[in-house]
């Protein structure tokens, strides 16, 4: 067995034929990385991109491998499993076809997360799920994953009632070139020019912009909508109430929340703080007299849920307070893929005996 805890990689798993939409994108890059790290098994290899990508090579445990022009045509058949790291609208048209074909697909967009026959799965949180699927998982926005989990281990004996919560992302949540457009712009900036890059609503070089994605009706956005919906899903809490703000801040890697939540029953603070420890993939660091609390900083490349701050809620009696921190692009996105590959392994969901 590679690594630890109940999702360590076991390593009589099968080698399974994969293939990555979005193979040359940030996620996609990562995604390969883990498969390593996790020392997962691969029998064949696939990374398909856009028309201005393909051609590009990747090496992969010694080999070549050239990105391919994704198309109708690429999924005809010989996928065992399909991830999908591209928009909405590549999901929606290829993420069927693949699955029509014999894949088990995991997709990384919003695409089909709120549909009622797609499983939304964090591993640690409701793996279960997954024994519904219909050939696609669709995985949480990198945002809802962080908070659920912190908040998982408290709720699954004391149901949630109500959550506000403002995010801090950092920019790689946008993609490989808002990392890049925080570089130039900073170094701009740091020279006295205001040059925005184009990546982010606004310039983002030391600003913070309170818009992530587009607005929708009721003037919230399509992000904090994303975190309200999707937590309701994957905690199976219709009527919970949640409140998001999310915004975008100069951090390459790392999103931050606070956290304020509220409970059938009062939490104390060390009941929160002993309750969440316990949680797999979940690390507590929260020593106020030392002044040591997580920061985005210590995230990045880290696949854990790092939580601090952990104290009573004063404007709400019963209520706690918390801040968290993840890497958006492994836990938020390529490891949870991974971690859904692996629980799908176990259960036997993968193949073409596999229930659907």
């Amino acid at each position: 067995m590679v690594g630890t805890g109940p999702y360590a990689t076991i390593s009589c798993m099968k080698p399974y034929a994969i293939t990555v939409v979005g193979g040359a994108g940030i996620v996609g890059r990562e995604f390969l990385k883990i498969l390593d790290e996790r020392d997962v098994p691969v029998g064949r290899l696939r990374l398909l991109a856009t028309q201005r990508s393909a051609g590009s090579t990747v090496e992969f445990r010694g080999s070549t491998i050239t990105i391919e022009e994704t198309s109708p045509d690429s999924f005809a058949g010989g996928d065992e499993i399909v991830f999908l790291s591209a928009s909405g609208d590549a999901s929606r048209q290829y993420a069927p076809l693949a699955r029509d074909r014999g894949a088990f697909v995991i997709d990384d967009s919003s695409a089909f997360r709120m549909d009622p026959a797609v499983p939304l799965v964090i591993p640690e949180v409701n793996a279960g799920a997954m024994a519904s699927h219909s050939g696609i998982i669709s995985q949480p926005n990198c945002t809802t994953t962080p908070m659920v989990m912190a908040l998982y281990p408290i709720h699954r004996d004391n149901p949630l009632r109500r959550i506000v919560v403002s995010t801090y992302q950092a920019v790689a949540g946008a993609g490989a070139a808002a990392v890049e457009g925080l570089r130039t712009e900073t170094t701009a900036a740091l020279a006295g020019r205001h040059e925005p890059s184009g990546t982010q609503r606004r310039e983002i070089a030391f600003n913070a912009v309170p818009q992530v994605d587009d607005f929708v009706e009721g003037a919230s956005t399509k992000e904090e909508t994303k975190m309200a919906n999707e937590t309701r899903k994957i905690l199976d809490a219709p009527d919970l109430a949640v409140s998001a703000t999310c915004v975008r801040v100069p951090t390459f890697f790392g999103h931050a929340m606070a956290i304020w939540a509220e409970f059938e029953r009062p939490v104390d603070p060390a009941e929160a703080r002993e309750a969440i420890a316990t949680m797999p993939g979940v690390r507590v660091v929260d020593e106020p007299g030392g002044e040591r609390y997580p920061t985005p900083v210590d995230a990045a490349g880290n696949d854990d849920v790092l939580v601090g701050r952990i104290r009573a809620d004063s404007s709400r009696p019963g209520g706690i307070a918390l801040w968290a921190v993840t890497d958006s692009i492994r836990k938020g996105a390529a490891t949870n893929v991974i971690q859904i590959i692996e629980e799908a392994d176990r259960r036997g969901l993968v193949g073409p005996s596999a229930p659907r």
